[in-house]
């Protein structure tokens, strides 16, 4: 299986070689089992401005900015864009939410995936649509010895996020190499569409509540 996606992705990318040398990984749903959280968060926010939001729909919407998701459901419910004030005060909210949350747990086996990404003598990249300190606090303590300032990308350092391939060009600047020296390990659907634009490998793993057939159609 693998021999014939590395060959999909040599053909699709025009690529002359594929020898992975940093593994760019999401955050929500790949380390942390935050997602139901953040689905809670949102439902809870847009609910209480009238949205008619469900939780499912925050999945969809894993790996936006906050900034892009208030946008898309004020057009959607207002047909307008909010604020810069009302986004800071209604992400703010959400955020406030979530770390009053209890901790989430770290994935199964997220531990394990680090280490044997390290002991294959790769980089680990974050690269996170999220902006919740309280997670990036954990990183350090949860896994430690693989994350740091240098090896991270969040929403506080891109102007246009998941599904745009930003975030996952900015991992590979960080980490110094090419997009065919790289492997992308995503959860999300918007996470796969960014990967598959940047040209990198892209492995999808569902951890979460979408069907499988959502994630292979994103890329």
């Amino acid at each position: 299986m693998f021999e014939q996606e590395k060959y999909q992705y040599l053909q699709q990318t025009a690529s002359s070689s594929f020898q992975p040398k940093a593994a760019l990984i999401d955050m929500d749903g790949v380390l942390f089992d935050s997602m139901p959280h953040h689905a809670y968060c949102w439902t809870k926010l847009f609910r209480s401005l009238g949205f008619s939001f469900e939780e499912k729909e925050a999945y969809m919407h894993e790996g936006r900015t906050g900034k892009a998701t208030l946008e898309i459901l004020y057009r959607r419910e207002l047909q307008r864009d909010p604020s810069d004030e009302e986004v800071k005060e209604l992400y703010g909210r959400k955020a406030e939410m979530f770390d009053n949350m209890p901790a989430a747990p770290i994935m199964k086996d997220a531990d394990a995936l680090l280490d044997c990404i390290r002991n294959a003598g790769m980089q680990r990249i974050l690269v996170t649509g999220s902006g919740q300190t309280k997670l990036f606090d954990r990183l350090n303590e949860a896994f430690p010895g693989h994350f740091n300032e240098n090896s991270m990308v969040t929403a506080f350092d891109v102007k246009q996020g998941k599904p745009f391939p930003e975030p996952y060009l900015m991992g590979l600047k960080k980490a110094g190499v090419a997009a065919n020296e790289a492997i992308v390990i995503e959860n999300a659907p918007l996470g796969v569409q960014a990967g598959r634009a940047a040209g990198i490998f892209t492995i999808a793993v569902n951890t979460g509540l979408l069907e499988d057939e959502v994630l292979l159609d994103s890329g």
